[in-house]
């Protein structure tokens, strides 16, 4: 499908011409998802449907703002915290995230606000002891 247009011919019939003669030497057999609808038929268009496809092909999740990012792996680091197997490993959790979350709030980070305040280690360890109990 390297040829050049003829001079004269128009532009309609010389793209129809090489689509049947591809079609005619089976360049359009056996294509991967022959057959089969196409992926995301039905619904409403969006935009960045190749973007969120590659991504999941990849296992990767969308990016996040900084501080919503932070404000996600704070609730994760919690959850984990409080079902950690001992006080040590919940200190160390919390102290690792309150670390993080006051370098956002001195330095500062692009986007949202920081509208994240450090756990109180010593009341985490209460509910992860009160959770044991």
């Amino acid at each position: 499908m390297t040829d050049r247009k003829p001079a004269g011919m128009p532009f309609e019939s010389f793209i129809d011409r090489q689509i049947r003669e591809a079609q005619e030497r089976g360049e359009f057999d056996d294509l991967p998802g022959a057959g089969k609808p196409l992926p995301g038929a039905g619904r409403p268009h969006d935009d960045n449907w190749w973007l969120k496809n590659k991504l999941a092909e990849e296992g990767l999740t969308m990016p996040l703002p900084p501080v919503l990012a932070l404000r996600k792996e704070a609730d994760e680091v919690l959850e984990l915290a409080l079902n950690a197997g001992s006080e040590g490993e919940v200190r160390q959790l919390i102290e690792g995230v309150n670390e993080k979350i006051n370098a956002a709030i001195r330095r500062g980070v692009s986007g949202p606000p920081v509208d994240l305040f450090p756990f109180d280690v010593e009341r985490v360890i209460e509910r992860w002891r009160a959770a044991r109990d």
